[in-house]
């Protein structure tokens, strides 16, 4: 790391140290170097190969669910075999640490609540479980619903015969109304905002780090690329999050 950086890092450790309520707000970019693919990314970006709306919307998965889910199978494999790396690891170790309070994810591939972080807010929900849009009932067997996807399968409920749909927040969709609300709850007591692998384009769940800003909250953004709210961050540092939020924690817990 080059001197600067680490400047920028000692600078985000002594705001976290001074914080009562950090909240951490993740995107895809935190979940790369799982070997996840991003959305954005010039030429590896999932949007780069396919129309979202052709097949992540509403509107797809009710006329082609057929195109969905050839969409979603090799996302959902990658998501099953990958593990968390030193990213997700570091913030579930602020979080055990009484540093981190939550944290507000974009993602679906459920790493963070396997590197151990316990308040995870799932902005766009998760792949882990299924239900139907017809009656409305969960999956029974979520486990064995994925193994028919990743088999090339599409999955039919086993109460009224309709195709189940994956418990994630498609385009043409609404957030989810409480995992929304939770994590607004969140912002309104955050002191400190640690964004980390986001290039807050998505809305609405980009708004929710302005919002903490409106309220007083200092921000610290960890991305590549550059956010709308880099103006207004307090510290901003362009490396890779599992490099940088790692060494945060190194710093963080030998200062204490």
């Amino acid at each position: 790391m080059t001197e600067t950086v680490l400047e920028k890092i000692h600078t985000a450790v002594e705001i976290l140290k001074e914080s009562k309520h950090a909240v951490v707000f993740t995107g895809a970019g935190i979940s790369t170097p799982s070997g996840i693919p991003d959305f954005r990314s010039t030429n590896t970006g999932l949007w780069q190969k396919n129309d979202p709306m052709l097949v992540a919307s509403a509107t797809a998965f009710k006329h082609h669910p057929d195109r969905f889910y050839r969409w979603l199978q090799p996302l959902l494999l990658a998501s099953s075999q990958a593990q968390p790396n030193p990213a997700h690891q570091a913030i579930a170790a602020l979080e055990i640490n009484g540093v981190v309070k939550a944290v507000i994810t974009q993602n679906i591939d459920n790493l963070h609540q396997k590197a151990g972080s316990t308040n995870v807010i799932e902005l766009h929900g998760t792949m882990e479980s299924f239900h139907c849009p017809a009656c409305q009932q969960p999956a029974k067997d979520s486990r064995a619903i994925m193994e028919e996807v990743l088999e090339g399968l599409i999955p039919y409920c086993t109460h009224c015969g309709a195709i189940m749909k994956p418990d994630i927040t498609l385009y043409e969709e609404p957030l989810p109304v409480q995992a929304w609300q939770i994590a607004n709850q969140e912002i309104t007591h955050a002191d400190v905002m640690l964004i980390a692998g986001s290039s807050l384009e998505v809305i609405p769940a980009s708004s929710l780090p302005y919002d903490a800003y409106r309220r007083g909250s200092r921000i610290i953004i960890v991305n590549y690329s550059p956010t709308y709210l880099d103006p207004l961050a307090d510290v901003i540092i362009n490396g890779d999050v599992a490099e940088v939020l790692p060494t945060i924690l190194q710093y963080l817990i030998s200062s204490n």
